[in-house]
């Protein structure tokens, strides 16, 4: 980032000389050939440097973008505007690809439909530079549209020991000429920025993942429940939406722990977390509280979509054996957001209702009593 700063400023000092130099030139300047003179300088060869300093400047600023920020989705847009941007393309997308997963894509100008066939396999050639497609527009027999893709450039993104992370692609849906070697050159020289933005983006994403999961189960921590929690309350009372959670914990665990001891335990811990996560929507937030305590925050819920998850939940872990233990059941207390509730009213009441399921007989679940109550 230091040595694109430097760049950035020596081009912007480079382009205020050169416009000086055209501001106060004489109006009578004529080409070095008509006046004999070897040391003249043309207009047009200080306009054509002009022109190659503000593109270096264009360059220069495209490469800080990328080194602004280390969120994950904020580094690929700027990846993808930059290379738009740099190329005069329509169009850009990027491929991630990680060992046991499907390809991640983000484009612009492209539906991730489009652009995947378009870079899916191309990483597995193992090619080091990039390289020019031209492409048949048209099915055979059918018309060209006008918004197909005519041109495009493949380049590799990799990591800092040369570990390949992805592809990078910039698309003409114009009939345009192929790339030049420095128009490729500028290019090749983002996609090697971009594969280590991304790089770092990665390993920061990582970090913050350690930092919020529980290492046992993969579950969001205590920390990360609480501070979230707040958070969705917060937002559903701006919004009016509806919020509801679920506390729950596993019934007679020191039983458990006594029986298969205590690596047993965290056994059971960890299957019920893989458990849970089978029965949670998309949007829900599961989360290991403490011990053998689990909460799962459901925006845009009801009581009775939380009732429901218990129900699922309940059915998954009955369905076939958990680590040796001979029976685990689960008891919960369940709450919607109330009109006067905060995170901490929220929680206190699915707190008192797993109270009262523990009471009750376990294995069971019981809606919380409203705060006024």
């Amino acid at each position: 980032m230091t040595i694109a700063l430097v760049v950035v400023l020596a081009a912007t000092l480079a382009i205020a000389v050169a416009t000086l130099v055209l501001a106060f030139r004489p109006r009578d300047v004529r080409r070095p050939a008509e006046t004999g003179d070897a040391d003249a300088v043309a207009p047009d060869e200080v306009e054509a440097e002009l022109r190659r300093t503000r593109d270096e400047l264009r360059r220069a600023r495209q490469l800080v973008n990328l080194a602004e920020t280390l969120d994950l989705d904020e580094v690929l847009a700027r990846v993808l505007q930059s290379a738009a941007v740099l190329a005069e393309a329509d169009a850009a997308a990027v491929v991630l690809f990680e060992e046991g997963q499907r390809p991640f894509v983000k484009a612009m100008n492209l539906s991730a439909q489009e652009a995947l066939p378009l870079l899916g396999g191309w990483h597995q050639e193992g090619r080091a530079r990039a390289m020019t497609i031209r492409y048949s527009p048209a099915s055979e027999g059918a018309a060209a549209t006008s918004n197909s893709i005519h041109i495009g450039i493949l380049l590799p993104l990799t990591a800092e020991q040369e570990l390949p992370l992805g592809t990078l692609g910039v698309f003409w849906r114009r009939d345009v000429q192929e790339p030049t070697e420095g128009q490729v050159a500028v290019i090749e020289e983002l996609a090697a920025n971009a594969g280590r933005a991304l790089e770092n983006a990665r390993r920061f994403h990582e970090l913050v993942e350690l930092s919020v999961r529980d290492p046992l189960t993969g579950l969001y921590n205590r920390h990360y429940f609480h501070e979230t929690l707040a958070q969705e309350v917060k937002r559903a009372h701006r919004y009016d939406r509806r919020l509801a959670l679920i506390f729950f914990d596993i019934d007679d665990f020191k039983a458990i722990n006594d029986e298969i001891g205590h690596l047993g335990g965290d056994s059971v811990l960890a299957e019920v977390a893989q458990r849970l996560r089978s029965v949670v929507r998309g949007a829900d937030l599961p989360c290991r509280v403490g011990g053998d305590e689990f909460a799962v925050v459901l925006p845009e819920s009801s009581l009775d979509d939380a009732r429901r998850l218990y129900q699922r939940l309940q059915l998954a872990i009955q369905a076939q054996p958990i680590a040796g233990a001979s029976t685990v059941r689960v008891s919960a207390g369940i709450a919607e957001l109330g009109r006067d509730d905060d995170g901490t009213s929220l929680f206190s009441r699915v707190d008192q209702g797993l109270y009262r399921a523990k009471r009750s007989g376990k294995g069971t679940v019981v809606e919380a009593e409203e705060e006024n109550e």
